[in-house]
């Protein structure tokens, strides 16, 4: 691996930290497993064990879209956090930011758009 690979890897890795960091402060506790990736300006993090106790007990019963709407909610909320945790490490601007949630398995998704790729990013192979 090349020293370049390795700052990209860190980068990927910081950027995962953030993320888990910003969920575990506001929900209590954080995803389990967290994994960044970045295409060109696109960086894509996804959170694996997502959800609190309660939202487990509602998706049980059937309340996924509430558990979404929540979620969904709280991310708008906060979207600056995530913007800025990512612009922060990444040293670019991010133009636009969205989040999604699944329930089976429950996975998170956050994507954030650069304005340009982060500057000699080589993804670790």
């Amino acid at each position: 691996m090349t020293t370049q690979q390795q700052r990209s890897g860190e980068l990927l890795a910081a950027i995962s930290n953030a993320i888990v960091q910003i969920f575990s402060e506001y929900y209590g506790r954080g995803p389990t497993k967290a994994k960044t990736y970045i295409n060109d300006n696109y960086v894509f993090t996804v959170t694996e064990d997502i959800l609190t106790t309660v939202e487990q007990t509602l998706v049980e019963r059937g309340r996924e879209s509430l558990v979404r709407e929540v979620r969904l909610s709280f991310q708008e909320a906060v979207a600056v956090r995530f913007k800025e945790a990512v612009q922060e490490a990444t040293g670019r601007t991010v133009i636009t930011y969205h989040s999604q949630v699944v329930f089976d398995p429950p996975m998170g998704f956050e994507m954030f758009v650069l304005d340009q790729p982060p500057e000699g990013f080589d993804p670790p192979r």
